[in-house]
């Protein structure tokens, strides 16, 4: 039975985020050297090479693969455990990193992020703006313990802590002739100046499932990756958009913007999602965080 050295194996996962030694060794403030010691001795004690260079850098192997998400895995596990240790002190210390899409933003900052620094002003909190696509990557990297995103696509790698139906619907300014229909056909969209966001947005992605299953094209007169891009689009009077209500509810309740439902049933199952890295621990900074947004925030609290 082998023991793996821990520095090796910590040495090859820094190798396979930087993409290559130097970039590691100056990451770790090694040697370059020290690090090719550690992983040829590591594939000489297992008999297997752990990764290649080509001309994009070092990749790893299946077998390197194993490895790196062997470390990961206890370097979570150590993290929790000293978090936990931590608890008995009264949460005095702590940290969460956060991956969150712009359109959750509002709903987070309003109360529950507010009220749960209050109520542990020692947990430092990272916030990083992300879409969809990139927040499952930071997860899976693990470089955030959380991530909040809408409409992600399936993944085995992510667990799953809270989910709710949040339809994209459709946004039009006041007045707009669909605001009158009550609930449009996702062909009468095809009739007016549409918006989208980009793809890398669980926003972006429903959209285009929805041409390809209907065999239609929108034609957005405008495409950006900033929701607040969109909101002022349809704030200007200028057309319509997809977008959760809870998205722009401070502006729907303004009267500043119409809401009208989903108009398509793919669009009407959208979720918004708490997810993590599957087999990755959350620290007692983390579930307490993630307990405290699934319960303050319009976007995850049941019932609304």
């Amino acid at each position: 039975m082998w023991k793996l050295n821990p520095r090796a194996l910590r040495y090859l996962n820094e190798v396979s985020r930087q993409g290559s030694l130097r970039k590691a060794a100056a990451r770790l403030n090694v040697d370059v050297s020290a690090i090719s010691r550690q992983l040829h001795q590591l594939e000489e004690e297992i008999g297997l090479p752990v990764g290649y260079r080509n001309g994009q850098g070092f990749v790893p192997t299946e077998v390197g693969e194993e490895l790196i998400s062997l470390y990961r895995q206890q370097k979570a596990s150590e993290d929790a455990t000293l978090s936990r240790i931590e608890a008995l002190q009264d949460l005095r210390r702590g940290q969460v990193t956060l991956a969150v899409g712009e359109g959750f933003i509002a709903d987070l900052i309003s109360a529950p992020l507010q009220s749960f620094m209050q109520h542990y002003p020692d947990i430092a909190i990272s916030v990083e703006m992300a879409g969809a696509n990139e927040a499952v990557r930071l997860v899976k990297e693990d470089e955030v313990d959380l991530a909040l995103v809408y409409a992600p696509q399936p993944d085995s790698a992510l667990h799953c802590h809270v989910t709710r139906n949040r339809p994209l619907d459709l946004i039009t300014p006041p007045g707009h002739p669909l605001s009158r229909k009550g609930r449009p056909d996702i062909h009468d969209v095809l009739n007016y100046p549409l918006a989208l966001i980009d793809q890398q947005f669980g926003m972006g992605q429903l959209p285009r499932l929805v041409e390809q299953l209907e065999h239609i094209r929108f034609k957005p007169q405008l495409k950006t990756n900033s929701v607040s891009v969109l909101k002022n689009f349809v704030l200007s009077g200028m057309g319509l958009t997809f977008m959760p209500r809870l998205t722009v509810h401070e502006e729907v309740m303004a009267g500043k913007i119409i809401c009208l439902p989903a108009p398509h049933p793919l669009l009407a199952r959208a979720e918004a999602q708490i997810i993590s890295h599957k087999g990755r621990e959350l620290t007692v900074a983390g579930e307490r965080l993630l307990r405290h947004l699934s319960e303050g925030m319009l976007f995850f609290s049941q019932g609304r």
